[in-house]
């Protein structure tokens, strides 16, 4: 494989016009796809396999008049004090807004009177109009919104509260700030890290143009394969996380070919043919996990994952082709004026090495002062053991509150106070119970004795607070009936109410609404963790088993990513779960861990967290192969990668961070949990403990039974090819002389080794 990426760096650098000229035309192509394209919908939420999907299912078929997936809003009054919501002048402000609603949008299906549906509360004090939609919350029209939101501040006077609930409101968390924010400091990032600002330019310049192929490419088809337009999300932040890193890695690379004294295209080669094969083994493992998400069986998910695997397939190939051929319009300005003048020393000295006997070392080596990461990799390599029991004891404790990890989906009690949607939550608990906030719908498939078996059933189990009559439908052979738990929609109690009302109903009962959704949702997801991460850490293993031609060190890879998963997760429950630090991070409500978030993780930090590993363990990989001892093997990975793969953690971080800031409580999380994963990942597992442990295994890290070592394909991700090829051209250079002219092979090894 370095041989293939090898010349196929140097013909991207070379015919650099063309290679750019086809990029931008195939993004210009995307673009216009994407503004001619049909308007992207919300594409529909289903759950297949649930008995809330079925429920739902059987609504549309029986009672095609309710909207079951529409949108629903709640207008909840609140009466001064003193005052009651029956009396005549409250009564009128009410029946107003009603008229109001019902002519604010053609988008609604129906308004309820809280007068004749009876929903004033017992005290009198709080009332509330139901507001159905005949389209989810994501196909409102920004004007069926806004005239929602008007409708609720004309209500307000003479002392009435009115705040608005429900989904209707939702909205897509708006993107493009978070990016914008991520791309500035990953520039920072990267002029400090390269002292260039072209070479800093150019992983941000690629990025962007990958992402905006990716993007416009799933805009463009979103109508034809309904993807919907929550599809991009994902493909958008991981396409610009992988996009920064692979062309991160293949220009430090280079800029150290060049520190070799090698040319321009040569070095163009060599950087595609060793780094570019660690960015395509890295790649394929973030496409094995994102395409691993339709293991989960959510269409959502899957095409989002397919969409975001799509787009890192299109960061692979913009950092084999469009990096060397920029790299080629970059010239001298891809280093700083010190480096340079250094690599002109080192061009001299490589040149004047090979017209003598060879030396041992070139001089991008000899003499040179140790780096920061050098430095870190002797003390780990002095003092192994403690490092690797402080790394793996620190992470362990702050694992262990992953033990208590209660998942479900945050609804609107978790936002912030400042928040109409809360505040209405918190006007419907006061008024009429914490359960209010989520009914259950119960669908009866029968007629009306067998409805009124089923209310009795249901009134025989404990945790509900009221209990509707049946609603039949038109022909008589479907009911409906609503049930109001004691406690709030994501408690355990409401949990075990709908699980209790299952199994005390016949089959021909099914329990459906939001909050039985989000229960059976996080129970999927959780049934579908462990098949994935089988999935997706065994597919893993066994490529970096053909990377590394080892077995220990993908193993060790392994459970290092596991363990800096369960530990970021074991933060994310002590924030958001137990409120540690939760003033901290803006949390005002803790509650249930969102039912995703711990695919969500696996998903995004595994591809992350093998772009560090495979960056900075093949390194130490091609030194071991070309000679050098364990210790040294380490030494050199650091030497070479430590920086790097710091840059890029630190990009990573900085980005994901940036969401932590949201008012929505689900971004807040995911910002969160994915900056201490990274964290964790990087600079605990690949920079203290892999080094550790690595020392601690010396050669028998590098073991491969005989007989695998036969079955495995050889893929030479070290590029020995590339060595031995240099070798042979040394050696005819030298009139064939091989060895017998007085130089020691190993060392004519290092003159060619990367």
């Amino acid at each position: 494989m370095a041989t293939f990426l090898y010349k196929l760096g140097r013909s991207a650098f070379r015919r650099r016009r063309l290679v750019a000229l086809l990029w931008v035309a195939l993004l210009a192509l995307a673009g216009v796809g994407a503004a001619t394209a049909p308007t992207a919908t919300s594409s529909s939420f289903s759950i297949p396999g649930t008995e809330a999907q079925r429920a739902f299912d059987l609504l549309e078929q029986r009672f095609p008049e309710a909207s079951a997936d529409g949108a629903t809003a709640r207008v909840v009054f609140k009466a001064p004090a003193g005052q009651s919501m029956q009396d005549p002048a409250n009564k009128a402000k009410v029946s107003t807004t009603v008229a109001a609603l019902k002519s604010g949008s053609d988008q609604i299906a129906r308004v309820t009177d809280p007068y004749t549906a009876q929903a004033v509360s017992r005290d009198g004090s709080t009332a509330y109009v139901s507001v159905a939609y005949k389209v989810n919350a994501m196909e409102l029209t920004d004007a069926t919104r806004d005239a929602l939101k008007e409708t609720g501040e004309a209500a307000q006077g003479q002392g009435l509260t009115v705040e608005i609930g429900g989904d209707a409101l939702q909205t897509m968390p708006e993107t493009g700030a978070g990016e914008i924010v991520g791309v500035v400091i990953a520039g920072i990032v990267l002029v400090i890290t390269f002292g260039s600002l072209v070479a800093a330019g150019l992983p941000l310049l690629t990025a962007i143009i990958g992402v905006g192929i990716g993007v416009s490419t799933i805009t463009a088809l979103a109508s034809v394969l309904d993807l919907g337009s929550t599809t991009s999300t994902l493909a958008m932040m991981i396409g610009l996380a992988v996009g920064i890193d692979y062309a991160l890695f293949i220009v430090s690379r280079y800029r150290a070919e060049l520190a070799e004294g090698r040319t321009k295209e040569e070095a163009a080669g060599r950087a595609t043919g060793t780094a570019g094969s660690a960015v395509v083994f890295a790649g394929l493992t973030v496409v094995i996990a994102l395409v691993g998400l339709a293991v989960v069986n959510i269409p959502m998910l899957t095409k989002m994952g397919f969409a975001a695997a799509g787009t890192v397939v299109i960061a692979v190939l913009i950092a084999l082709t469009l990096i060397p051929a920029l790299l080629g319009f970059a010239g001298d300005k891809v280093v700083g004026r010190k480096d340079r003048k250094r690599n002109a020393a080192a061009a001299r000295d490589t040149a004047a090495a090979r017209d003598t006997a060879g030396l041992a070392k070139s001089n991008g080596d000899k003499g040179e002062k140790p780096n920061a990461g050098t430095r870190w990799a002797r003390f780990v390599i002095r003092r192994p053991l403690m490092v690797l029991l402080v790394g793996v004891l620190g992470l362990g404790a702050i694992a262990l509150p992953a033990a208590s990890l209660e998942m479900g989906l945050p609804d609107d009690g978790v936002k912030p106070v400042s928040a109409t949607e809360r505040r209405a939550y918190d006007l419907l608990s006061d008024g009429f119970g914490p359960g209010f906030n989520g009914p259950l719908l119960v669908v009866v498939d029968g007629d009306k004795a067998a409805a009124d078996k089923t209310v009795s059933s249901i009134k025989s189990v404990e945790g509900w607070a009221a209990v509707t009559p049946p609603t039949p439908n038109k022909a008589g052979d479907a009911a409906m009936i609503t049930v109001i738990p004691k406690d709030r929609p994501s408690s355990v109690e409401t949990e075990r109410l709908v699980h209790d009302i299952r199994d005390a109903t016949g089959d021909d009962v099914l329990v459906t609404g939001a909050t039985a959704m989000n229960i059976d949702f996080s129970q999927k997801m959780n049934d579908a963790l462990l098949p994935y991460l089988a999935l997706v850490v065994g597919l893993a293993f066994l490529l970096l088993m053909v990377v590394f031609r080892s077995v220990l060190v993908p193993l060790k890879a392994a459970l290092g990513f596991l363990l800096s998963v369960v530990a970021a997760l074991g933060a994310v429950v002590a924030v958001f779960q137990w409120g540690w630090l939760g003033g901290l991070f803006g949390v005002e409500q803790t509650g249930p861990i969102m039912s995703m978030m711990p695919i969500f993780m696996v998903g995004v930090v595994f591809g992350l967290a093998m772009d560090y590993e495979v960056f900075l363990v093949t390194r130490m990989r091609e030194a071991y192969v070309h000679g050098a001892r364990p210790g040294e093997a380490i030494v050199t990975g650091f030497r070479h990668g430590a920086r790097v793969v710091t840059a890029a953690a630190v990009i990573m971080i900085a980005v994901f961070s940036g969401f932590i800031g949201s008012s929505e409580q689900m971004v807040k999380m995911i910002g969160f949990g994915l900056a201490v994963a990274v964290l964790f990942d990087a600079f605990v597992v690949r920079m203290a403990i892999v080094p550790a442990v690595l020392a601690l295994l010396g050669h028998k890290a590098w073991w491969l039974p005989k007989w695998l070592g036969r079955v495995l394909p050889n893929v030479d991700v070290e590029g020995e090819g590339l060595a031995a090829a240099a070798q042979d051209g040394s050696d005819r250079g030298r009139g064939g002389r091989g060895n017998d002219g007085g130089t020691d092979p190993d060392k004519d090894r290092e003159l060619v080794s990367v």
